[in-house]
């Protein structure tokens, strides 16, 4: 009986001194806050997006493929870009030819 209970014993300090250094190695195991919902760590500039800009998205993967959410504000941060770039070229097509100034 003191034999199973020394061994008991001897097992659980082996036990704990294998926790402390997975614990020391690995850290503890803590997550990061979770975004709030509407943000995403995929980054494009606020305005003046440029092909280098798209070709260094990076989105997180989910175990079926890339998170939902943050391929859909890159696609509508792109379509909100556009939207703005043809209306520029719109407004400068339709302005009347503005006669050179001489200064």
């Amino acid at each position: 009986m003191v034999t199973a209970l020394l061994y008991l014993l001897v097992m659980a300090i082996v036990g704990a001194m294998l926790f402390l250094a997975a614990n020391a190695v690995f850290g503890r195991s803590e997550e990061l806050e979770p975004l709030p919902p509407g943000t995403t760590l995929t980054v494009l500039p606020a305005r003046g997006v440029t092909g280098a800009d798209v070709e260094a998205l990076r989105f997180q993967q989910t175990l079926r493929g890339y998170k939902a959410s943050e391929v859909d504000w890159a696609l509508s941060r792109l379509a909100r870009e556009i939207d703005d770039l043809r209306e520029q070229l719109e407004e400068a097509q339709s302005a009347p030819d503005r006669p050179a100034e001489s200064s």
